[in-house]
């Protein structure tokens, strides 16, 4: 039962978040002490480090939306190709706001004990999202 609990866990959580519930939605996805293993620049660690950086996402792109392209769970782990997208409104790391939007792929894998995330792994195209902001030439 844990892969379907965990799985439902993920995606109440993206729902939250795409709601704004910043919150709601790290709380329930992240354990307290939750490792990222690829964190952003300046990310502090644990849930509290996620929380901040999903913040920080939402203020720069606050239309900013995740979605689920493919996803393959066992009872431990759990991997998520999905895209994001949103539009650039806000100020990012000092990077004024452009009015331009993305949209970009990316993959994560989880690790769950107990219905929380404690180690994350991941990638997205960031430079994809710079390159169609036109922060650096395509």
């Amino acid at each position: 039962m844990s892969r379907e609990r965990n799985i439902a866990v993920l995606k109440n959580a993206v729902q939250l978040i795409n709601s704004g519930e910043i919150d709601a939605g790290v709380n329930m996805l992240f354990a307290e002490d939750a490792i990222d293993h690829d964190p952003a620049p300046g990310q502090g660690a644990g849930r509290a480090g996620f929380r901040a950086f999903f913040r920080l996402l939402t203020r720069a792109f606050p239309d900013m939306h995740l979605e689920q392209a493919h996803l393959v769970a066992d009872d431990e782990h759990l991997s998520l190709a999905f895209t994001v997208s949103g539009t650039h409104r806000g100020n990012l790391n000092g990077i004024a706001p452009t009015g331009r939007g993305f949209a970009v792929r990316g993959v994560e894998i989880f690790r769950f004990r107990e219905g929380k995330v404690v180690e994350r792994w991941g990638i997205t195209d960031e430079l994809g999202i710079m390159t169609q902001l036109e922060l650096v030439p395509s």
